[in-house]
This record gives structure tokens, sequence and C-alpha cells, in this order.
């Protein structure tokens, strides 16, 4: 097993690096995105393909890390979140997020599928990726419908090429589109894919555009968790291969456990004013293992299941920016302004 966590804490230790280069700093990169690029670029390296299929013994640590690690990385990711900054908003908040994810998810995987002809796992993951709160939407939704590590790094494409892109639309849009500092901040945490995003996005416009960015990005974060329950239980019945290969017994649902998990910790961060060193340190631990995971991933998926998908999967990703930023402004006017 030491063999594949030591490729993934390697890769894991040149994405932060270069996270940390200025140019690339500056432009909110995410260590997890560089873990993932220079995981597809060492996995498809041909001197080291050849060696990782003689080292037969990384399979399980690859196989620890985009599951177990991944898993208790969403968890601790719930200390970025209390219950009082939900409460905060009020409740046209939730109703605003959860109006926002649901009409971008149906409408993702039905053109996705329908229209564009993509596969549903790369729909489904596209659309959560921009729906929800980026990469770790996609990563959490690989974990519970276990999609194949190609569909996984195309919808990641496809989050930060968008959510960079709206780093630098919003700031743009601000001064044309008639809203207060505060209720511009709102329409940026319910419609900017990831949390990173989010805050480079709201501190271009101003702080109280930042604040409330941030809750109501943090209160979409949220939602992942019922999310992942009901596509847990949707992917089992509408799966193409209803029944298991091995021993040709009804598949199980797969239950998110580690959704409760982030529910536990977004309650027990509400509760327990932990001390500030140990909060940042168990906050960055869960950065580290999303961040292994998503080098796991990457190492694992080859060039030519990307090439095959073709440009279709950013078509989608471009069609739901579309939506994100003309409905989700509607949206945020009509029942926050």
């Amino acid at each position: 097993m030491w063999q594949g966590l030591l490729i993934c804490t390697l890769l894991t230790i040149a994405g932060t690096g270069l996270a940390r280069l200025p140019i690339l700093a500056e432009a909110s990169v995410s260590p997890l995105v560089l873990a993932l690029l220079l995981g597809i670029v060492a996995g498809n390296v041909p001197l080291s393909r050849r060696l990782s299929r003689r080292l037969t013994l990384a399979g399980p640590g690859l196989a620890f890390a985009t599951r177990r690690l991944l898993r208790g990385g969403i968890v601790l990711f719930g200390l970025s979140l209390t219950l009082q900054q939900v409460v905060g908003l009020g409740p046209k908040v939730l109703l605003l997020d959860a109006l926002v994810i649901t009409s971008v998810l149906c409408a993702g995987y039905l053109i996705g599928t329908r229209l564009l002809g993509l596969d549903r796992d790369t729909a489904l993951l596209t659309s959560a990726g921009s729906a929800i709160c980026g990469a770790a939407a996609v990563l959490a939704t690989e974990s519970t419908i276990r999609s194949r590590p190609a569909a996984t790094s195309m919808a990641v494409a496809t989050v930060v090429l968008f959510g960079s892109l709206a780093m630098l639309v919003y700031p743009l849009l601000y001064p044309l589109i008639g809203m207060d500092e505060g209720l511009f901040g709102v329409y940026i945490g319910a419609t900017v894919h990831e949390v990173a995003q989010v805050v480079a996005a709201g501190e271009a416009v101003g702080p109280d555009a930042l604040a409330n960015a941030v809750i109501v990005k943090l209160v979409r974060v949220m939602l992942l968790v019922p999310f992942l329950l009901i596509v847990g239980q949707w992917w089992l019945r509408h799966r193409a291969e209803p029944i298991d290969a091995d021993g040709g017994e009804p598949a199980r649902l797969v239950i998110p456990w580690f959704a409760f998990g982030f529910l536990a910790m977004v309650a027990f961060n509400s509760l327990v004013a932990l001390p500030a060193p140990l909060h940042s340190a168990l906050v960055q631990l869960g950065q580290l293992s999303l961040t292994m995971a998503m080098a796991a991933l990457g190492f694992e998926t080859r060039l030519e299941k990307l090439r095959a998908l073709g440009l279709r999967p950013f078509l989608l990703a471009l069609i739901l920016f579309g939506l994100l930023v003309g409905g989700g402004g509607v949206a945020s006017w009509l029942l926050m302004g």
C-alpha cells in the first residue's frame, strides 16, 4: 500500500508547492486542482505507466486515497461551517440555494444525457460540480456513485475553467446590474462554483459582498448532504447494471456515511470552540486528504479516455455557467432583493 500513498504524497507536495507560487496564488488556483493535473501528467508518461504496472502494490494505496482519504477530507470540511452562519441570513437563503442546486442539477443531467449524448457519470458529476461546491461536490458524488476516474477528472476540469472565469466576470457585472453590495454577495455565493472562487469574487466587490457570499456558499455546501442521500437512492434504481457481476446478487444502496460525518462536524463546530491552532490544523488535514485523493484520481486517469469525451462536457459546463449567471441573478433578486 505504501507505494501508492507515496505517489499521492509526492504529487500533493508538488501541487501544494506550485499553488504557493505568486502568480498561481493570486489566481486562487487550488492545490487540489494542481495535484489532479500533476497526477494526470505523471500517470500518462510512458515510463511512469510502465513502472506503475510493475508496482502492483501501488493499487491499494491509490484506492485508499480515493476512498478513505477522500471521505475523511469531506468530513473535516464540515469544520468550515457553523449553524449560526446559516441562521444569520434567514430561511430565504436556504430556499435560494436549494432552487439553484435543483435547477442546475436537473437541467445539466437532462441536457448532458439527452441533447449532448454524454454518459450518465459525466453528466451528473459535471452538473454536481457546477450546482453545489465545485471539486468537493464532484469528489463526494464520485464516492457515492463509484464513477470512472476519467469522468471525475473531466468534471473537475470544467469546474476549474468556469469557476476561474466567474472570478473575472462577477466583479465586472457588479456595476452593471444594479444590485447593492450585500445582495450581490448573496448572488455570488449562490452561483459561483468553488469556495475559494467565491472568496476571490466577493473580495473583489467589497467587504459586505464577501461576508454574504461566504455564508451563502457554505449553506450550498451543507446541501451536499441531502443531495448525496437522494442521488445514492436514485442511482441505485436507474443504474445500468442492477446486478452485481461477481455473485449475481442485487446491488445494494451505497449510503454516504461520510455525509453524516460532515454534518456532525458542522454541529460540533457550532457548539464547541476549538483552540485556533487545533481548528486550523484539522481544516488543513482535511484539505491535505482531499488533495491526496485528487492526486490519486489524476494518476489513474488515462488521456485517451478524456479525449473520448471530447468537448461535450465543456459545452455542458458552459450552458450551466450561463444558467448560473442569468437564472441565479434573477432568483437572487426575486428572493433576497
